[in-house]
């Protein structure tokens, strides 16, 4: 069996990415591809293959080969995409953030709830094989009781004003600064790791630059379980950082850089590095569990429901900030 497919928004992780992952997976076909300029639309169809191409987003919902779509646009249209996907029929695998708010991820559940649609939130990361084997080694004990986990996220972004992803940096668009861009996938590896979440404190600032977002903040999250993490982003500095450290009463996990996937154990002095790379096209692993998810009638790995829950964490961020 396989399962139909339509793009809406076709820009850079389409490219690179999603398109090559669909046309990959022997359980996916690319029928249609939509763009709000049609030529670059029908120029990315070409490329990649699908038979069909649309400026307007409406019209790839009405494509009957369509069954699924992959939404891959800025965070504000996600919302009235998703509910619009889920009224034509189609399964939905949402890019993050899910939303701009925790209410327009309830209304995007409710919406594929309602008409019997699968929904699924395009956080990759958490089928990278080092959150798996992280994942087996706190189960087992052998570094004890997680203490204290520490996130830094680091990426020199100032884009100028005729850069694609320029929207990035416009609150209306984007929601938010690195907190929200990518420090979303953060929160989920977190919560995947450790757990609900029952408090938060923050600093959300510009120390750099002056715009409309922040360009730096910093989380510390206090698990329902115990564990403390902090969790840090920016723009603004030039060395990149991409690192998951976790600290027990027996010992210590640490990944210098998450894409890599190679993984430091220590315990009772002695250390062993474990090498646990991610999938070569890190969005293919995320595709194929939610086309099998569909085609099987179970739930996706990464269900709206986890694409909630992160975006409750960002508002309590963003909250907490300002003393709200």
């Amino acid at each position: 069996m396989t399962l139909g497919w339509g793009l809406i928004g076709a820009g850079d992780i389409a490219r690179r990415r999603i398109a090559p992952a669909l046309r990959e997976l022997p359980s996916c076909t690319l029928y249609a591809v939509s763009r709000a300029r049609a030529e670059l639309a029908e120029s990315f169809a070409r490329e990649f293959g699908a038979p069909r191409w649309y400026g307007d987003w409406r019209a790839l919902l009405a494509d009957e080969d369509v069954e699924a779509v992959y939404i891959a646009t800025p965070v504000r249209l996600h919302a009235e995409q998703v509910v619009a996907a889920a009224e034509s029929g189609k399964h939905v695998l949402c890019e993050k953030p899910m939303g701009m708010t925790v209410h327009e991820c309830d209304e995007m559940i409710a919406a594929c709830a309602a008409n019997g649609v699968t929904l699924g939130i395009a956080y990759y990361r958490h089928h990278y094989p080092v959150i798996a084997r992280i994942k087996e080694i706190i189960a087992d004990g052998v570094i004890g009781d997680i203490v204290l986990a520490q996130v830094n996220a680091f990426e020199w972004f100032d884009p100028p004003v005729d850069h694609p992803r320029r929207w990035l940096i416009e609150k209306e668009q984007s929601g938010g600064g690195p907190m929200f861009d990518f420090g979303c996938h953060r929160l989920e590896i977190l919560v995947n790791l450790l757990g609900p979440v029952r408090r938060v404190v923050s600093s959300v600032s510009n120390v750099v630059f002056d715009r409309d977002v922040e360009d730096t903040a910093i989380a510390v999250l206090e698990f329902e379980r115990g564990p403390r993490a902090t969790l840090c982003v920016t723009h603004a500095v030039r060395e990149p950082q991409d690192t998951l450290d976790l600290f027990g009463t027996l010992g210590s996990l640490r990944v210098a850089r998450l894409n890599d996937g190679a993984l430091r154990i220590v315990r009772d002095g002695v250390e062993v590095i474990e090498q646990h790379p991610p999938a070569a096209n890190i969005h293919l692993p995320l595709i194929a569990d939610f086309t099998e998810a569909v085609l099987a009638g179970r739930a996706p790995a990464v269900t709206g429901d986890i694409g909630r829950i992160v975006a409750r964490l960002e508002e309590q961020i963003y909250q907490a900030a300002i003393g709200a």
